[in-house]
């Protein structure tokens, strides 16, 4: 009921999230004639471990559902090695570092999680997944071995850093290496199979800042909203080159005293987020296939609309913060363009400009670098010049004018779904005011 009442004090998201469950037909569907009982049983373990994340996943092109079905699984069963205190440290560490080994093999399942563990499905039946990951192109295969061979190492290096367990995260490039491996390794592997699935230009894999960027405003704006959950876990992921320049504890800051200087902290995590939006602006502009523009962007503005959430927001140091299901509705159905993305992206941060105080210790920077991404936005399609002067040319200017054509192309769909939901809209009024008309000569 409370989602209901939600829903129905923001007009516009109810629109949405009706548009999105009635009028929306997916792109792609997971289910024909050679999907076999090993890949339903990939797709149901999907959905056990992120509904969110499969909802977006199984609408991808046939030529990547299932590779991205799989690499997703395959790094959800490592991260549950990595997660779960129950296993043995030196089995662990075995584990973590020889996983991309076990992708060899035609047969392997792990049954030593502990009962609880939140996702340990997908190790005991590790098996369907090997079967449909030795179905998958080489060059595919590949990609995921290494990606995985990469990010086990790097968790096992983690685990038998001594500092780090100690101390948590203590400078920025930490943290910027630490994301790394959680999620720009995530962001390099996406990047070669969409590559190799020729659904973005070869050159998007040269500037390794871009694929980078995409994992760390992800992996970054999680970080900052999660700060009580990690405490209370035991963790920190806060670098402490920013948090200790305002208090010497990471965890004074849930001290009602000490409110101010947490929301200080986490304006300037944000800050430090809001440096890759170039980068993923860049990158969303260099994917033309429109199902994996989908799959890239709608996290993209979660995140940005996530970011704009906890910014100066005190609930962030006391409990968890989620953007409204109607909000996520919205964001899925608006982000389906580049051009929709871009305007996502200008209204929150027109919102996270409208909370910054002017003492903040980074009043300056921020509006710095919001003004930075607002005037790349600009560039990025030059529509607001006089009659007469013609647009510059920039390579950004160029990359979303042939992304455009892509755009161009949703035009009909969309006003489609909007003439399916004003006729329905029309008929429920129509239905509501005929029952009114008889209840008012009945009780005349």
């Amino acid at each position: 009921m409370g989602k209901l009442l939600q829903l129905a004090s923001h007009p516009i998201e109810l629109k949405a999230a009706l548009k999105l469950k009635f009028c929306r037909t997916p792109l792609f569907s997971i289910y024909d004639q050679s999907t076999s009982p090993y890949l339903l049983r990939c797709f149901e373990l999907l959905n056990l471990t992120s509904r969110s994340f499969a909802a977006v996943i199984r609408e991808l092109h046939p030529e990547l559902r299932n590779c991205i079905t799989l690499f997703y699984l395959i790094l959800r069963a490592l991260d549950t090695i990595e997660d779960d205190m129950s296993i043995e440290h030196d089995l662990k560490i075995d584990l973590l570092r020889h996983f991309h080994e076990k992708l060899l093999l035609n047969k392997w399942s792990f049954n030593g999680n502990a009962p609880d563990m939140k996702d340990r499905a997908v190790l005991t039946d590790f098996e369907s997944i090997l079967i449909e990951f030795h179905k998958l192109k080489p060059e595919y295969q590949d990609v995921i071995k290494e990606i995985t061979d990469k990010m086990g190492n790097g968790m096992a290096d983690y685990i038998l850093d001594e500092n780090y367990n100690l101390n948590g995260l203590q400078t920025v490039h930490d943290y910027d290496v630490y994301c790394h491996y959680v999620a720009g390794l995530v962001g390099d592997g996406l990047t070669r199979l969409i590559i190799i699935a020729k659904f973005a230009n070869q050159s998007l894999y040269s500037n390794e800042q871009l694929f980078e960027s995409m994992g760390l405003f992800l992996q970054k704006t999680n970080i900052i909203r999660d700060y009580k959950e990690d405490l209370d876990d035991g963790r920190s992921f806060w670098p402490k080159e920013i948090w200790s320049q305002y208090v010497p504890q990471l965890k004074d800051f849930m001290k009602p005293e000490n409110e101010q200087l947490g929301l200080q902290c986490i304006n300037h995590l944000v800050l430090n987020a809001l440096d890759h939006v170039i980068d993923v602006l860049t990158y969303l502009a260099s994917v033309h296939e429109q199902s994996t523009f989908q799959f890239c962007a709608i996290p993209q503005v979660m995140a940005i609309a996530t970011l704009a959430l906890v910014f100066n927001n005190r609930d962030v140091l006391h409990g968890n913060v989620k953007i409204r299901k109607g909000t996520t509705c919205y964001l899925i159905l608006n982000s389906r363009t580049l051009r929709g993305c871009v305007k996502i992206f200008d209204y929150y941060l027109r919102d996270i400009k409208s909370k910054l105080a002017v003492q903040d210790p980074n009043y300056l920077k921020l509006n710095i670098q919001i003004s930075k991404i607002e005037q790349f936005m600009e560039e990025m399609y030059q529509d607001k010049l006089p009659a007469n002067v013609k647009p510059n040319e920039t390579p950004i200017y160029l990359k979303v004018q042939e992304r455009s054509k892509y755009d161009d192309e949703l035009v009909p769909t969309q006003q489609e779904e909007e003439y399916k939901f004003n006729m329905v809209l029309s008929i429920i009024v129509s239905v509501l005011l005929g029952f009114y008309y008889i209840y008012t000569l009945h009780t005349a």
